[in-house]
């Protein structure tokens, strides 16, 4: 493996003259540059990615803080987020934070010891003001999640109004005792979903019960099963949900099945983000498509432009209601 100085000897220019034109110098004359140029291929020299980058002090690093790997929402907005990094010459670092204040830590020193670029973080429960503060003097994004009056450009698209469409579409279906099962409400996307699903009954003058609304520790399909267990305990019983996310739409439908009653006859469904499970159920799954994919790619151009010192502005992108089985009576 040749190294620099033997780059050096055979073009017959010095080892900072190498450097430029590895560096795109417009320093270095056509002709020098052109020596150089052939020494290298004729040595079959590669310069060390990680010495230049030290240089530029830049990484090409770019994290992207998650919650939990295994949630499907994930996957797509990872997708675009790699294909957009690779294709600028970044690498992605996933870092799952299983809502631990400890490895935050880590993943936020890293980008202080300049082992990353910047990050992109799609983490509802990460600690907002320590983000906040690195942000003053690092390129942050936040996806999906954010912060309501923060400094913090983000993507995302507007909770309120899809949840808002979504439990319309029931009530126009004749349904009126509509649950909801909904997350964490210290998170915004489930204030703004909760803000929706109210609304929507309001206009409609239907009254909002408390024992209709089941919150819910986690995103997980046994969660979704837990949640009709409860709802089921009220004297009357919901004939239609809205749940925050496919997972716990999904755990529903199972555990309306497990009380022998009928989708979408008996109750109907509908879910949030249509993961690619959402299509593969039976009966398949009325949903909010979220454009997870588009929303991984504005994620990590908005942070890629940060980074190379661009204003950055958030951006709020469409979803859409799509019908299917789950609530065609």
């Amino acid at each position: 493996m040749a190294n620099i100085q033997q780059v050096a000897q055979k073009a017959g220019v010095s080892v900072a003259t190498v450097s430029r034109v590895l560096n795109n110098a417009t320093s270095v004359s056509p002709k020098t540059r052109l020596k150089v140029e052939n020494a290298i291929k004729d040595l079959n020299y590669e310069p060390s990615m990680l010495g230049r980058n030290l240089r530029n002090s830049e990484s090409r690093q770019l994290l992207v803080l998650l919650p939990s790997i295994s949630n499907p929402f994930y996957t797509e907005i990872i997708n675009g987020i790699q294909n957009t990094a690779i294709a600028n010459s970044y690498n992605i670092l996933l870092c799952e934070t299983d809502s631990i204040p400890q490895r935050e830590n880590i993943y936020f020193n890293m980008v202080k010891n300049k082992l990353a670029d910047g990050v992109i973080s799609m983490d509802p429960t990460v600690n907002m003001h320590k983000l906040n503060e690195l942000a003053e003097n690092y390129s942050v994004i936040l996806c999906s999640e954010y912060d309501e009056g923060g400094s913090i450009p983000y993507v995302t698209i507007d909770n309120e109004l899809a949840a808002y469409q979504a439990v319309k579409h029931l009530i126009k279906l004749g349904h009126e005792k509509i649950s909801l099962i909904n997350s964490d409400e210290k998170f915004l996307y489930a204030r703004q979903r909760r803000n929706g699903y109210e609304r929507a009954l309001r206009e409609f003058n239907i009254p909002i019960r408390d024992e209709w609304i089941y919150h819910s520790k986690e995103l997980e399909f046994q969660n979704g099963v837990q949640a009709m267990r409860i709802l089921f305990q009220s004297e009357e019983k919901p004939t239609a949900v809205f749940a925050v996310s496919d997972t716990l739409a999904i755990g529903a439908l199972k555990g309306i099945n497990g009380f022998g009653l009928h989708v979408p006859n008996d109750v109907a469904i509908v879910g949030f983000d249509n993961i690619s499970f959402s299509n593969m159920t039976n009966p398949t799954l009325t949903t909010i498509s979220q454009p997870m994919y588009k929303m991984g790619c504005i994620a990590a151009e908005m942070l890629i432009n940060s980074i190379q010192g661009e204003k950055v502005e958030s951006v709020v992108l469409d979803h859409e209601l799509i019908i299917r089985e789950s609530t065609m009576g």
